[in-house]
This record gives C-alpha cells, structure tokens and sequence, in this order.
C-alpha cells in the first residue's frame, strides 16, 4: 500500500458514521494523524478506537459545522493537537427526502445551507492559512445531487451545488500555491443519511426511502474517495450513470430529468 498520508494530518469532518467514518478506517492503514470531527462524540471515539487499532493516531474534536465559531475551534484545536495540517476533508452534511410542494418548514432550506455550504466556507477560511503552509489539500465530499437537479432534493441539491461552486472558485484562486482542491461526487450510498434526511414536516425520516442493498457501500466509495485523494484529483465522480449524465446533460437535459426522475421513483 502507497502511505501518501503516513504521519500527515487528516481532518475528517462528519467522521461519526457513513462515509466518513468509512474513509477514516480506509485511511488508518497509512498510519495518519487523523482528526475526526463530528457532533457525537461517543460515536467519535468508537471510530477514534477502531482507527487506532488500525494504526493510526486520532484525535477527536466534537463539532458542528453548521456554526462559524465552531469551525474556528476545530481548526484551532487540530492545530493545537497536531501542529499542521494536510488535508481537510470536508464531508459532513445534512439531506432532505421531499417535493417542494409538500414541505410545511422552509427553515429546512437554510439548515441544508448552513451545514452543506456555509459549513465548507467556515472551514475553509479557517484552515486556508494552513493549509498553505503545507501545501496541503482540501477535499469536499458533494453530490451528483451538485452536478443536476434531483426531485425531491430541492434544497439538498441547492446546497451541494453551492458547494461545487465554491470549491471550484476556490480551487482556481488557489492555483499555483501548491493547495489542490478535489470534489467528490458520490451517487447513492449506504450509509445513514437518508434515515437522518429531513421530511415535509421538518423531522428526520428515521427510514431510508432507498433500496440500501443495491447501491454502493460506504466501504467501496471510500475506497474510491481515498484513490482520488493520493492522486490529487481535481474532480471525481463515483457512478457510470453520474458520469454518462454529466456528459447526457450537455447534448439531452430533459433525458437527465427524466433519469433522475426515474433514479428517485426506483430508490437506487
């Protein structure tokens, strides 16, 4: 195994459960400097133990990306803890499960952005000093969801388009300062996201509307994640249908609409 991260400082964000945690325990083997970073910290310092086992050291940080002072003091505390840092991934984030129409609390709309959108902007703003200096890399885990519209995702995929946006922009400010930036776009994956996702009524669905045994692990797609990360890629996209309709949508929007329409019906 290629140890790109050996002894590099990793910052996990939404590092709990799903596909960060998963990308946590693929990164372990490098023997990292992991920070792991999420609201739960029981969970955390499961995640935190099984890294360790693994290999590697980890540092838990509880946060919620959601707020600006809170991203300041993760970065602080994972500088105070570490002293550098490589690699900021910025993977937690929030999903919704409803028609526009139907939604009885738009408030839903700001949470997404806040957490999906805002929550990369505060991070990144603290981190850019450091990451400079180490001529490191930021790393946004986003959505096919960011790349086209997806009913049913009205404001989900506004924020993950805000966030492809934004670190797009920044990827192109950041040229020639040794910083790289790499957007990740997972297509559907088993993880836990959607029994979170909020509903029309503002509440966790505390089910997955998917079919989770037909699409992708949270294993295999940190897997990918990880491949993307030691290349330095500029973008990646996770799933043939994902990256046929990035082409498709260019010569055939209203196919796209319809096969997202399609995807959504069918659950996977």
């Amino acid at each position: 195994m290629a140890e790109t991260y050996a002894g590099k400082v990793v910052l996990i964000t939404g590092a709990s459960a799903g596909i960060g945690r998963a990308l946590a325990l693929e990164l372990a083997a490098e023997r990292p400097r992991l920070v792991l970073a999420a609201r739960d910290r029981e969970r955390l310092d499961e995640v935190a133990a099984a890294c360790r086992a693994a290999g590697a050291e980890a540092t838990v940080i509880v946060a919620d990306v959601g707020d600006e002072g809170s991203c300041r003091a993760l970065i602080d505390g994972a500088i105070a803890a570490c002293g550098t840092l490589d690699a900021l991934v910025l993977n937690a984030g929030i999903s919704m499960w409803a028609r526009f129409a139907e939604l009885q609390d738009l408030s839903i709309f700001e949470r997404m952005v806040r957490v999906n959108y805002l929550g990369c902007v505060y991070l990144c703003a603290a981190a850019l000093p450091h990451l400079r200096r180490s001529r490191g890399q930021i790393v946004g885990i986003a959505s096919v969801a960011g790349l086209t519209g997806v009913p049913t995702r009205t404001g989900y995929a506004a924020s993950k388009h805000a966030q492809v946006g934004f670190l797009d922009s920044l990827r192109i400010e950041l040229l020639d300062t040794g910083v790289d930036v790499t957007v990740v776009a997972p297509d559907f994956v088993r993880s836990e996201i959607r029994e979170r996702a909020i509903g029309a009524d503002g509440r966790p669905l505390g089910h997955s509307p998917v079919q989770e045994a037909k699409v992708m692990s949270t294993e295999e797609c940190a897997r990918r994640i990880a491949a993307a990360m030691r290349r330095r890629r500029r973008q990646v996209i996770l799933s043939a249908r994902g990256r046929f309709g990035r082409w498709l949508r260019l010569v055939a929007p209203g196919v796209i609409d319809r096969i997202a329409l399609r995807a959504i019906a069918r659950g996977r």
